[in-house]
């Protein structure tokens, strides 16, 4: 606990660099001292929103897309899709948006919910699939096989 009380005191190395820059070091220098590996033009970017930004300046935040799917969100749907495999994409997406209020598009649900597992395309086959697609009648034999996912083009040998 206290590893990170002295840890939070510390400053870092971006502000380090900015108090040494402001004490007169060269951009060079200050870097150096600071342990970074910035360019020049980066250098004096920082200390020019130091100085009208302030401290908001320097603190590193999230890049790139927030992560929607948060660990409450992702248990809430592995257990109601593990409950329901059946359910769409397309009704997850609804319950997500009216209960967390976030959107999350399909392609994204079908890709998590693949590789968890819990997708409810398992079984199927694609499209365009070039795999014959087997039928068993009642008594457990090979009745038909199909060589597209539509009924009417049906051959014995695709």
């Amino acid at each position: 606990m206290e590893e990170q009380d002295e840890k939070s005191l510390e400053p870092s190395p971006k502000a380090h660099l900015i108090s040494l820059m402001q004490a007169g070091h060269p951009w060079q220098k200050a870097a150096a001292m600071a342990g970074l590996h910035i360019s020049r033009s980066t250098a004096y970017r920082l200390l020019q929103a130091m100085q009208t930004r302030g401290d908001a300046a320097i603190l590193d935040g999230r890049h790139g897309h927030p992560a929607k799917l948060r660990e409450a969100v992702l248990q809430w749907l592995v257990t109601t899709c593990r409950a329901n495999p059946q359910t769409p994409s397309r009704q997850v997406q609804a319950v997500l948006q009216e209960r967390f209020g976030i959107h999350v598009s399909i392609g994204h649900l079908n890709r998590v919910r693949a590789q968890l597992g819990i997708g409810n395309h398992v079984g199927r086959s694609k499209k365009n699939s070039k795999r014959p697609l087997l039928l068993l009648n009642l008594s457990g034999r090979k009745a038909l096989v199909l060589c597209s996912s539509s009924p009417l083009r049906t051959r014995q040998v695709c």
